[in-house]
């Protein structure tokens, strides 16, 4: 064989391979859509009136919260990320309102979506924050509830019910409002 007939032979097994490898990444893709479609069924998607999933994840602090724990009392429930401008612009004002209504049986949890503790303790800090903040490292709770877009925040009645699913950012007037909404009577 000659060298001409080798580097031919040598270019066509190489073709032949990187067709191979793209055609296998490509069944790959599509596996892993239709996987992900038919089991994004298995979700359960929460609504008004269900009983809010009971979790318990840590403070910054290293105190326990289990929504459970808070059983006859008001549960303002919030998903967010340092990184989401709206979470970020609601947090003083959900700071605020939480001073006022703590008193009254109303509780915040702020329950951050896998961030790293120095990220999420930065930004406690920075804004000066009263009320507990979590960090769902294994994205157990936001899978529970169901959670897509940040911020989202789930109201959870003193009965433990899921009273009302707010999706966007909030104003200061919408939070004292909804904070109103599940203060115990």
């Amino acid at each position: 064989m000659t060298e001409q007939n080798t580097k031919k032979t040598n270019k066509k097994r190489n073709r032949a391979i990187m067709r191979s490898a793209i055609l296998s990444l490509l069944v790959l893709a599509i596996g892993y859509t239709i996987y992900n479609s038919v089991t994004a069924d298995d979700v359960e998607v929460l609504k008004v009136g269900d009983q809010a999933p009971d979790f318990a994840l840590q403070d910054m602090e290293g105190v326990p919260h289990k929504l459970s724990d808070y059983q006859g009392e008001g549960v303002f429930l919030n998903f967010w990320g340092t990184w989401c401008a709206p979470c970020v612009k609601e947090m003083p004002a959900m700071d605020r309102q939480f001073k006022e209504f703590e008193e009254q049986g109303v509780n915040v949890l702020a329950v951050n979506i896998a961030q790293s503790d120095f990220e999420v303790q930065s930004f406690v800090d920075r804004l000066g924050l009263s009320f507990p903040v979590a960090i769902d490292k294994s994205k157990s709770v936001m899978t529970a509830y169901n959670i897509r877009p940040l911020p989202t925040t789930v109201l959870v009645n003193p009965e433990g019910e899921i009273q009302r699913i707010v999706t966007g950012e909030m104003t200061e007037e919408d939070i004292r409002g909804f904070m109103e909404e599940i203060r115990p009577q």
